[in-house]
């Protein structure tokens, strides 16, 4: 039964946070302030997400081949390579040291 309250919650607290942001007035989203903010966020959180995702084991800090395989990826990046051979490389890379170290 706490799994569904939770749940409701949830729903009902994501459903609140979309209804604010359509309540928000046409003259606030203009500001040049907030067009950088709403620019800047998914970066930062896509930054967040892939660091937590790739030095985090639990609640330890780890490196592994993931961390080998983001490098790849930043490598790749830099050489303007397409964004298939940027995860191509990050597969690879990652997928290598592992057969390699078990």
């Amino acid at each position: 039964m706490t799994v569904w309250i939770a749940i409701a919650l949830t729903t009902a607290g994501c459903y609140a946070w979309k209804l604010v942001g359509l309540l928000v007035p046409a003259g606030v989203l203009e500001r040049p302030l907030v067009r950088r903010l709403a620019a800047l966020v998914p970066v930062a959180l896509l930054a967040a997400l892939t660091a937590q995702q790739t030095f985090a084991q639990g609640t330890t800090l780890t490196l592994d081949a993931r961390a080998a395989g983001l490098a790849a990826a930043g490598i790749a990046l830099l050489l303007r390579a397409p964004f298939l051979v940027v995860v191509g490389a990050a597969v690879a890379v990652t997928a290598g040291l592992r057969a390699l170290t078990g």
